[in-house]
């Protein structure tokens, strides 16, 4: 059985337009949310278990090296922002 040349180039261009519309069409999400609610479940609170570890040690960081930047302004003497971070800093040492 013999296929022309020009069938097999209509059947790829078949396909390659029938993949970029289920692309499109988040085909692959669908079935992914259609499948095992046990595993989705399972996978969401694991990733949302670590965002919040993430989130909470991101916070952690930011907060710390702002509190160093903070002290070290105070430290320059500037007579306003002094005071105003001075004050800042207590407040923060005092919740610790």
């Amino acid at each position: 059985m013999f296929i022309g040349k020009k069938k097999i180039n209509i059947l790829k261009k078949a396909i390659e337009d029938l993949s970029k519309i289920l692309e499109e069409g988040n085909f692959v999400e669908l079935t992914y949310i259609l499948g095992n609610k046990k595993e989705i479940i399972i996978r969401n609170l694991i990733a949302g278990i670590f965002r919040g570890v993430g989130i909470g040690i991101g916070v952690t960081v930011v907060t710390a090296m702002l509190v160093i930047l903070l002290q070290k302004i105070v430290t320059l003497n500037i007579p306003v922002i002094g005071e105003y971070i001075a004050d800042i800093v207590d407040i923060v040492e005092r919740s610790r």
